[in-house]
């Protein structure tokens, strides 16, 4: 039967394959399969090295060598060796090959050796000497270089690969280090600014920062506090601008974070004082000009509305707005490029991924300016003793949610801030659902309500609103009043209603009322006061579970800090303990713990960059602090004011009263002791008559020596008598001595 042979390629090192092997001796089959292994690892082995190119010359020689069964190989693994490769020790020759045919001569003597086993001993030897040939080859690690021989004449191919071959690998790779390793990055920034807060630190309120720089400087917030149990008769407090007065001729204008009283409440009386430019975004804008309205400031004042990623320039400072989420809308941060590098300004500010309203805080902005580079920031420390994240404002929705469905047959009464208006809405989105009525009251919810509905900031369905005139025309289960006074402020409307005092609302049995807020700190007693009246009207006051805070807790900072990675971080906006807690979360996440910075309201703090980078000191203090409102007057009420307030509402007073001739100085009558605030006289008539006895003594001893100055015995009346009553009753009265002439 004929044979039918198929051709290889010709860049192929496989010989011609017989596919009809049914011809073959077994010998010549094993010995055909050894020898194609074999040529099969040569192929393999110039793949791995050469690359993709093959040498076509190299691949014939490759094949001839298959053939005849003469392998050698050496490189630089087999230096010193001869070109037989890894030949036994005492063999010559150019391969295996040749040891194998003189196998048989190599039997022990004295031993017989057939002509069957002497061709099976030689089969064997040959293919594990070809088998031994093709692992070396596959094993060897280095570049090697091939010699191939042939048995058919005396004349030797071979072709030897050098280096020059194969560049990549002769060489071992080179890897170039960065000029710049080692060196301080180049900064762009050359100069430097100053950081003074006026207010807003160790305290809830009356926020106010003041960027300067050489030729520049901006304002940050313009807010008011409430003021405190002690300060009596306060009205507000709004901060000192005694130094932002005194660099008048730097001042470019107002910007403004968002919306709320402790950030934009002072406007209307330092405007009065200072008259620039604001800025702010819409919603806030808007509250701002109902303000100056009020007060008939608005053609006075010059506006302007900013959009989120808008910039404005102040000279050499500019100043981004970027979107945040807050308990108002349209709450931004402020990146300010200084002389001395990019400041940010969080504002109040958390991190909330559904807001009812409008867009989630643009962490994407803060990761590329976090990439460019951030001098310092100041951030909102409110919430930093909280850990965790600060709940999305929807989790109150589905509250409020509930608590209608579980007083259906109840009046519902809401108190939370006026200008939530996101908690607004969510209120008024239960009503509708429960087909209730909603009545606005206290006059800032109205303010603020009236503004949001005319920038389509809050939805309300036509005919659910109704005025507070109208309430008694509907059943109770059929209304929900949206109050003020959750912070428990004497004259808001949820207080007049826990007294007594407010003309259209009774507060009754039938009464559900949510506190959807929590006591800022310092209004604990307030808010539990109102608590304890509504209780006392056999009123229901639910507090948990209806508020989610404003302000970023701990992971919040975290990951602001992680994104913007300031050099310096600048705690704001909270009590000491609320920044000491903010100041250890910037360093958890890299800030180093000497650039986190707890300064104090006046220091100047500034920041300067040169080529060899950036420092800060603070060198000098500023005045700041608090200016009380009492009434129309402003700042006409200081610390020796509030301290004769706060010791005539502890102690009292005694007037003494007393008369003397003009010319003789004699005493015509008196000395009288008025009492207010001391004792109750009817009950202390003994005591009233020793401190009058006490006084006639010494009235008679400056009369005797001929005393003539009256200021001088006013002082000994009044110290008199103060030594007198606290040595018998242990009490420090207010005593005013009153001399008449006659």
């Amino acid at each position: 039967m004929k044979e039918e042979q198929k051709r290889v390629s010709g860049d192929s090192p496989h010989r011609i394959v017989n596919f009809n092997r049914k011809n073959l001796t077994s010998k010549e089959a094993l010995e055909e399969s050894s020898l194609h292994r074999a040529g099969r690892g040569i192929n393999k082995l110039s793949n791995r090295r050469s690359g993709a190119g093959k040498d076509v010359q190299g691949e014939a020689a490759s094949l001839k060598t298959a053939r005849s069964g003469k392998i050698s190989i050496t490189g630089r693994a087999a230096a010193g060796r001869t070109a037989a490769g890894r030949t036994a020790a005492g063999r010559t020759g150019t391969g295996r090959s040749e040891g194998a045919k003189n196998t048989a001569g190599k039997a022990p003597a004295g031993k017989a050796t057939s002509k069957t086993g002497e061709g099976r001993t030689v089969e064997k030897r040959t293919m594990a000497t070809e088998s031994r040939n093709t692992r070396d080859a596959e094993r060897s690690s280095v570049l090697p270089t091939v010699q191939f021989t042939s048995r058919r004449g005396s004349n030797t191919e071979k072709r030897e690969y050098s280096s020059e071959d194969f560049p990549l690998l002769a060489k071992p790779m080179e890897i170039q280090e960065s000029k710049n390793k080692g060196k301080k990055p180049k900064h762009t920034f050359q100069g430097s600014v100053k950081v003074i807060p006026l207010g807003g630190l160790d305290q809830i309120g009356m926020n106010i920062t003041a960027i300067e720089t050489e030729d520049s400087m901006i304002i940050v917030d313009c807010g008011l506090a409430f003021p405190s149990f002690n300060m009596l008769g306060i009205d507000l407090v709004i901060p000192d601008i005694t130094y932002i007065k005194s660099q008048i001729h730097k001042m470019k204008g107002f910007v403004i974070t968002h919306g709320h009283e402790d950030h934009i409440g002072a406007l209307p009386y330092v405007l009065q004082q200072i008259n620039v430019p604001i800025y702010a975004t819409k919603l806030t804008m808007a509250l701002i000009q109902k303000k100056l309205v009020e007060n008939g400031m608005d053609k006075l004042v010059k506006m302007k509305t900013m959009k989120f990623g808008q910039n404005v320039n102040f000279g050499d400072l500019k100043v981004e707005f970027v979107k945040t989420n807050h308990s108002i809308q349209d709450a931004s941060a402020l990146a300010i490029t200084t002389p001395a590098g990019v400041l940010i300004h969080t504002g109040d500010f958390k991190v909330d991924y559904t807001p009812v309203f409008g867009d989630q805080i643009d962490l994407q902005r803060f990761a590329e300016l976090g990439k460019n580079g951030v001098l310092a920031m100041m951030s909102d420390s409110t919430n930093a003793e909280k850990p965790g994240f600060t709940m999305s404002e929807r989790t109150v929705g589905r509250t409020f949610d509930v608590i209608f469905a579980e007083h259906q047959n109840s009046r519902i009464i809401v108190a939370t801030f006026a200008s939530n208006v996101d908690r607004v809405q969510q209120i008024i989105n239960s009503a509708v659902k429960y087909n209730r009525k909603v009545v606005v009251e206290g006059r800032s919810m109205v303010n603020v309500i009236s503004v949001a509905s005319e920038l389509e900031y809050i939805h309300i369905p036509d005919g659910t609103l109704i005025d507070i005139e109208n309430l008694k025309d509907y059943p109770d289960e059929q209304t929900v009043l949206i109050t003020t006074g959750s912070q428990g402020e004497s004259m808001a409307a949820l207080s007049r209603m826990a007294s007594g005092m407010h003309r259209k609302v009774h507060i009754g049995p039938n009464d559900v009322v949510v506190m959807s807020s929590h006591p800022i700190p310092g209004n604990e007693l307030a808010v539990d006061h109102v608590v304890n009246e509504l209780y006392k009207l056999h009123a229901k006051v639910i507090m948990q579970d209806t508020h989610v805070s404003g302000h970023a807790c701990a992971e919040d900072l975290k990951l602001l800090y992680s994104l913007v990675k300031p050099k310096y971080a600048i705690p704001f906006h909270g009590e000491f303990h609320h920044r000491r807690a903010a100041s250890l979360i910037a360093e958890s996440v890299g800030v180093e713990k000497d650039n986190c910075l707890l300064i104090e309201n006046g220091d100047v703090l500034e920041f300067t960059t040169d080529g060899e980078g950036s420092s800060y000191s603070i060198k000098e203090k500023v005045q700041a602090g608090g200016v009380y409102v009492d009434g129309l007057g402003i700042g006409d009420v200081g610390n020796i004011v509030l301290r004769d307030r706060q010791n005539l509402s502890q102690n009292g007073i005694i007037v003494v009263v007393l008369t003397l001739e003009r010319y003789s100085g004699n005493l015509m009558a008196g000395p009288d002791l008025i009492s207010r605030g001391f004792v109750y006289v009817r009950e202390s008539e003994d005591l009233m008559e020793e401190a009058r006895l006490a006084v006639q003594n010494i009235v008679d001893n400056c009369l005797q020596s001929r005393m003539n100055d009256w200021g001088k015995i006013k002082n000994l009346i009044k110290d008199g008598l103060s030594d007198f009553l606290w040595k018998k009753i242990k009490r420090n009265p207010v005593i005013l001595p009153v001399i008449m002439e006659v």
